[in-house]
C-alpha cells in the first residue's frame, strides 16, 4: 500500500520560505509514468495544483506560482520537496502531495498524503 506524507513546519512568517517534504513508502517516485504533485486548499476554497516533478525528474508550476517555487527530489530517499519563497498571509493552506497520471491532474482517487495545515503569520 502506497503511502505518501508531508513534513515542514506549520508556521512562517511573511516573506519566508515555505519548505514542504513529501516521503513516499510503498513505490518509487522513479517508476513511469507517474507525476507527483504539490496541491494545496486554502479555507473555504478548492484545491489549486502547484507544481509536479514527474518520474523523469522534470517539473512543471503553476503559471501563477512558477516565479517563486520550485521542485526537486531526493531518489535515495524517495522524496520530493517544494520550496515557497515570498509567501503571504494569503497562501494560509493545508498542503498536500499526491501522485497523479498526468501534469496538474488531481485525482483524490489516487494516493495523497494527509495534508499539512499551514499558517502565514508574523
Amino acid at each position: 500500500q502506497m503511502q505518501l506524507q508531508e513534513s515542514g513546519p506549520g508556521l512562517v512568517k511573511p516573506s519566508q520560505t515555505l519548505s514542504l517534504t513529501c516521503t513516499v513508502s510503498g513505490g518509487s517516485i522513479t517508476t513511469n509514468y507517474y507525476y507527483w504533485s504539490w496541491v494545496r486548499q486554502p479555507p473555504g476554497k478548492g484545491l489549486e495544483w502547484m507544481g509536479s516533478i514527474a518520474y523523469s525528474g522534470n517539473t512543471y508550476y503553476s503559471p501563477s506560482l512558477k516565479s517563486r517555487t520550485s521542485i526537486s527530489r531526493d531518489t535515495s530517499k524517495n522524496q520530493f520537496t517544494r520550496q515557497l519563497n515570498s509567501v503571504t498571509s494569503e497562501e494560509r493552506a493545508v498542503y498536500y502531495c499526491a501522485r497523479a497520471s498526468g501534469i496538474a491532474t488531481m485525482n483524490r482517487d489516487d494516493y495523497w498524503g494527509q495534508g499539512t495545515q499551514v499558517t502565514v503569520s508574523s
